[in-house]
């Protein structure tokens, strides 16, 4: 009946959202988390059990919409102007992108399918993915971030796992079976040891670069960077110059999480702000080196904080053009801090996170053409859905992941490229092994890809006051000046001696 009458049934808690979104003025504390867990971003039921970071089942109301075509009577006269503003690259507000992200039945269903057909006439109907691996060098971090369960700190914060930190001969063994496994970039990151200073990030880079020289690098988070120049007592811009002359390729754009002060008030409110990451990634733009963009939403955010999130960086890259692509990372909930305090809902709902993947692939249009999606976060039938609904990479392979199942997904630590192909050949779409920089990856590293050995097992040594070194010794890089095409050039060879002889 409500259909016939061309509008949309949902489902509401007993209080309603107006109310729920409003918990501190008109909740007793005590119903605070059961309220949360039971509610989206906009304060209505969550109606299915859907999850980042499990394998469940495509909720039916949003997959049937993603299905069947709406009825253009159906659709709301304000969504089909902004969205129409948006295939015109014209300029948007906060109110309209939260107007995208509010989308629900035919809405929603337009926001999509508009959002795909975009997809196709900017980039078309081949799907990427890059063979990577991930290299996390320590889990010991002395930030408080309240989403995070893979940085390990006092046991009253609900953190599994012992504190690792490995050391410079680990990180080039890992480099060097990656390359041997077709791999074309190492992504690295970590937590913030508290004996690591900028230092400890040239070292890295360095030992990287004596192992694996061919290895595109896209290492260290703008928290990273941040902290790295603070504790070298340098400006942003030299210290991003130096990772650069070491061999710092791209960077990811993580360490964002939502981009408003207002939500990192609570969610990390010792990490660097909004306007800090912004200058980091400015900077880097600057200097030539490219990075990612990401968003990790689905915990104490709502619409309006995603919109200012990606309008920030539509801004920037409307100045710089710096980002190669955007993430959307949606929030795992099962071992995060924050969740296990009854202090965050249970990550973003099916609906919202189709919606972030569709709404950055329309706000972003002419000014960001990769959009990617996370099979770590989404899962097989969830990456199938933001496939048509704006999507065009899936992202690395990665064969360590280790942050999203620190957090509680059950995804797996690698999907080979055979599973990648496979997946996207399923979606009618065409597969492309990709460099970084979105180059086709070089042909005989795809041959060593896909006749990959098993990874062996990785070796995290246990994490004590002072940082493992992250050089390898003199002896360990000789054989790779002998290696023909393989080795360091005089200079660098020089330097890294030099470094590691101190």
């Amino acid at each position: 009946e409500t259909a016939a009458a061309g509008k949309f049934l949902d489902q509401r808690l007993t209080i309603y959202p107006a109310y729920a979104t409003e918990p501190g003025r008109w909740l007793d504390r005590a119903l605070h988390s059961a309220v949360l867990d039971h509610s989206d971003s906009m304060g209505y039921a969550r109606r299915d059990a859907w999850v980042p970071g499990e394998e469940r089942p495509v909720p039916a109301v949003e997959n049937n919409l993603m299905l069947a075509p709406p009825l253009a009577e159906n659709v709301s006269a304000s969504v089909r102007e902004i969205v129409q503003r948006c295939v015109s690259a014209k300029a948007l507000n906060e109110g309209d992108v939260e107007r995208l992200f509010q989308s629900r039945g035919a809405d929603f269903a337009f926001v999509v399918d508009a959002a795909d057909t975009l997809r196709e006439i900017t980039v078309g109907d081949t799907v990427s993915f890059v063979v990577n691996r991930n290299i996390n060098y320590t889990n010991v971090c002395y930030f408080k971030c309240q989403f995070c369960a893979f940085s390990k700190g006092k046991v009253s914060e609900h953190l599994r796992g012992r504190p690792y930190d490995i050391s410079g001969e680990e990180i080039a063994r890992r480099c060097e079976e990656a390359w041997q496994r077709g791999a074309t970039e190492v992504c690295m990151q970590g937590g913030i040891h508290p004996d690591y200073t900028g230092q400890t990030y040239l070292d890295i880079l360095r030992t990287v670069r004596a192992a694996s020289p061919a290895m595109h690098i896209h290492a260290f988070s703008p928290l990273e960077v941040w902290q790295g120049a603070q504790t070298l007592g340098t400006d942003l811009r030299s210290y991003l110059q130096q990772l650069q002359d070491a061999g710092l390729g791209t960077l990811p754009g993580t360490a964002a999480e939502i981009l408003d002060d207002e939500v990192r008030a609570t969610l990390c409110p010792d990490k660097l702000n909004t306007a800090q990451w912004l200058e980091v990634m400015e900077t880097a733009h600057g200097l030539g080196l490219r990075t990612t963009a990401t968003i990790m939403y689905g915990h104490i955010d709502a619409p309006r904080h995603w919109a200012r999130h990606l309008l920030r960086l539509r801004e920037l890259q409307q100045r710089t053009g710096g980002f190669t692509e955007f993430v959307p990372l949606p929030f795992v909930h099962m071992e995060a801090p924050l969740y296990l305090k009854g202090n965050a809902r249970r990550g973003p709902t099916f609906r919202e996170a189709v919606l972030m993947h569709a709404v950055a692939r329309l706000v972003f249009n002419g000014l960001i053409d990769n959009i990617q999606t996370s099979w770590v976060k989404m899962g097989e039938e969830g990456v199938a859905a933001c496939l048509r609904a704006g999507a065009n990479d899936l992202g690395g392979t990665l064969m360590n992941e280790s942050i999203t199942r620190a957090a509680g997904s059950d995804h797996g630590q690698e999907w080979s490229p055979a599973r990648m192909e496979a997946q996207i050949l399923r979606a009618g779409r065409l597969p492309r092994m990709r460099t970084t920089l979105y180059a086709d990856a070089p042909g005989a590293q795809r041959i060593s890809a896909f006749d990959a050995a098993s990874l062996a097992a990785p070796e995290n040594a246990s994490a004590g006051k002072k940082q493992r070194s992250k050089l390898i010794p003199v002896a360990r890089i000789e054989p790779f000046l002998r290696k023909p095409g393989m080795g360091l050039d005089a200079e660098n060879a020089q330097v890294f001696l030099m470094a590691a002889c101190n």
